[in-house]
């Protein structure tokens, strides 16, 4: 049956309420585990309850769940239905190190789950196929890239999350990244009495950031370098034989970021050479990408995402978020994606901050629980099955 048929019909909008009351009836229940994630912060590629909790909560709804999806122990991927229109909801419940879920991802976990059982409520009829997938290690570990290597998501018709942020923004924008684990092995040395026997590894470090930061005045624009020195030493009459740091580099596209790395790895090369340190520079993951966003379906959720009365008016200033880089980028690339971000109403508190934990419970977090697991939902319904009724329908203003 075409679109227009079941718009006449009332068809589609009978789905649609269906699928709403679904996700509002389940608020408690979503609530309560965005919640139990939030009290019990793991970090990537450990997140072993987030990823069984998440498991029974959609068992418990009919789904069918595979654990260790793919491989990967706190990876999984839940099923409903068995339509030939495939939509792939994303779960994200790593948190962060000292800061716990500083960047809501409790509250994704909540809404992907709550927008997946409510779909599930119309699938059959709808010929839809609902896929959750619990993705680990987004928080610098690339899970989703790693996924995609072995083959997930492969033959959505799309994927979809919400995340946290202090307001309402409709477009990802992010950075392409590259993380590094960066180690200076030098000599150690008693400072006062032997000083001329050390090779001074936190020197290495002083010399790469003086480097870097003399560097920045030549950046082009959409660009960041910055990082931390994880192990400077052990004791202050100690010369450091050995010294470890973590750093970004962000820029507009992979292209970009793949010219930008080898000046920066210049900078750390200077540190070796001005100190006779050893230098070993890892990749923690492989590179997340810019977004491709699927403007169509990003029209629909803004559409669905204002009716339950949330406004994509702040100032850009404020709106900043949405340049965070994300693993889903990369998913981005190969299957239609969208990736809003569902405010708090907490600027100038935002992500990665103290602050930002406290504010991923509590009423707007249970707000946004609500309202993203609904305009989720009804995005993928529109999007799939009302194709027709949105043609040549121009990007949003984020």
């Amino acid at each position: 049956m075409s679109a227009e048929p079941l718009e006449r019909s009332g068809q589609l909008k009978r789905w649609r309420q269906q699928a709403s009351e679904k996700a509002k009836a389940l608020q408690e229940e979503l609530v309560g585990f965005s919640e139990k994630l939030h009290a019990h912060p793991e970090l990537g590629w450990q997140e072993h309850q987030a990823a069984e909790w998440t498991a029974q909560l959609l068992e418990q709804h009919g789904f069918t769940v595979e654990r260790g999806y793919l491989g990967f122990p706190t990876a999984i991927r839940a099923v409903y239905g068995s339509g030939v229109r495939r939509i792939g909801l994303m779960a994200e419940y790593d948190a962060l190190p000292g800061l716990g879920h500083a960047c809501g991802h409790n509250i994704i976990s909540a809404m992907s789950c709550g927008a997946a059982i409510a779909l599930a409520e119309v699938a059959d009829d709808a010929g839809l196929q609902v896929e959750l997938y619990g993705t680990p290690a987004e928080e610098g570990g690339g899970g989703k890239i790693e996924l995609l290597k072995r083959g997930a998501f492969q033959g959505l018709d799309l994927a979809l999350m919400a995340h946290p942020a202090p307001v309402d923004s409709a477009e990802a924008n992010p950075y392409a990244v590259a993380h590094h684990h960066v180690e200076y092995r030098g000599r150690a040395a008693h400072a006062a009495a032997y000083p001329e026997q050390g090779v001074n590894a936190n020197d290495a470090f002083i010399v790469a950031q003086v480097a870097l930061g003399l560097m920045r005045q030549q950046l082009p624009a959409g660009t960041r370098v910055h990082g931390i020195q994880t192990n400077g030493g052990q004791a202050p009459n100690a010369i450091p034989g050995k010294t470890e740091g973590r750093w970004y580099v962000r820029a507009q596209n992979l292209v970009e970021l793949e010219k930008l790395e080898t000046r920066v790895e210049r900078c750390f090369e200077a540190g070796a050479i001005a100190t006779g340190c050893e230098l070993e520079m890892t990749p923690e993951s492989e590179p997340y990408s810019e977004f491709r966003t699927d403007l169509r379906a990003l029209a629909i959720y803004q559409r669905h995402a204002q009716a339950l009365g949330r406004r994509f008016d702040a100032p850009a200033e404020q709106a900043t978020m949405n340049r965070a880089s994300t693993d889903m980028g990369n998913v981005s690339q190969m299957v239609p994606a969208i990736h809003p971000y569902i405010g708090l109403g907490c600027y100038p508190v935002s992500n990665h901050q103290p602050e930002f934990a406290a504010q991923c419970v509590g009423q707007t977090a249970n707000q946004a629980i609500h309202d993203g697991s609904i305009a989720l939902a009804l995005t993928s319904l529109d999007y799939l099955i009302a194709e027709a009724d949105f043609p040549a329908v121009q990007g949003p203003q984020a």
